[in-house]
């Protein structure tokens, strides 16, 4: 935590290239030591106790979920919204309600309109959110405010930083700031599963948590430089036979639709559209394909 806070303390002052080789560097030296719990943890892949399955007996849930960082991402919205329903898929995009750029509310209605989810990502994404007790509890409430003003029921906490006993103070029904593995996130401790589970809370009340379970893209295509989604395909066909959840976070930030080569700061849009097109293909019938908030109703009430 001395070392998030040193970092996010100086972020300000660093030019974006520099955060990013600085990241990138710290990323390439821990993959060579992480081989043995990612992109797969042995173990993750055991169902819950009571596990009922997927509904209509579908084999595992592929759920889409963005990020939005700032306005070069606000811009992609609507050519990744008419990417996903082109290959008939909705997914939920969740905006920075006070960062550095304003989501207005025709895009919000213009998503929602067209079978999309909309999501808070943080309050400021400025590292900070988890500082102290006192500080979370101040920008829960604008949390709340954003989230009942923007009909939205989920959260994702910026950088994935999380303290899933402090967010008993958000009016969610879910949360998505954990991963089932990833080391190369500044606060690294997974919660080991590929499954949703219910985070009870000391007071009684809970919500749902859903764990990204396939690598973020920012962290294959930009950190590690892949060239290729296989890192993608290849995880998604062990959650699918172990009849997990297979969930992404794709930054529309970092998607480029115009080269097919991408470059330092995007990848080809083609990364995505192959992950798309590799799950219609290969397991046409037998994928549940649904919005977080959709998967978190169906848990709610089989809970």
């Amino acid at each position: 935590m001395i070392r998030n806070r040193l970092y996010y303390g100086i972020k300000p002052l660093l030019p974006a290239f520099v955060r990013l080789r600085i990241r990138r560097w710290f990323a390439l030296g821990k993959r060579r030591k992480v081989g043995d719990v990612w992109p797969i943890l042995p173990g993750s892949g055991r169902p819950p106790d009571g596990w009922p399955g997927w509904p209509k007996g579908k084999k595992f849930a592929f759920v889409l979920t963005h990020d939005v960082e700032g306005p070069d991402g606000v811009a992609k919205c609507r050519q990744l919204m008419a990417l996903e329903a082109q290959w008939g898929f909705r997914s939920s995009f969740n905006f920075i309600p006070e960062g550095d750029y304003r989501v207005t509310r025709e895009l919000r209605e213009e998503l929602t309109r067209n079978g999309f989810e909309v999501g808070v990502h943080d309050l400021r994404h400025d590292g900070k959110l988890f500082w102290s007790r006192q500080t979370f509890a101040a920008n829960a409430s604008r949390i709340n405010h954003y989230l009942k003003e923007w009909g939205a029921v989920g959260f994702r906490a910026g950088f994935m930083l999380h303290n899933l006993d402090w967010l008993a103070d958000l009016e969610i029904q879910y949360d998505a700031s954990t991963f089932d593995t990833d080391p190369f996130e500044p606060q690294p401790d997974g919660v080991d599963t590929i499954f949703p589970f219910w985070k009870e809370c000391a007071d009684g009340r809970g919500y749902v948590e859903l764990p990204y379970t396939l690598p973020q893209d920012s962290t294959l295509f930009l950190m590690l430089g892949e060239v290729d989604p296989n890192i993608w395909l290849r995880k998604l066909d062990w959650i699918a036979s172990h009849g997990g959840m297979a969930l992404v976070n794709v930054h529309p930030d970092y998607v480029d639709f115009n080269s097919e080569t991408g470059n330092l700061r995007q990848y080809p849009v083609r990364f995505y559209s192959d992950l798309l097109d590799y799950v219609i293909k290969r397991y046409d019938g037998i994928y549940w394909g649904c919005r977080p908030k959709d998967l978190t109703e169906w848990y709610l009430q089989e809970r």
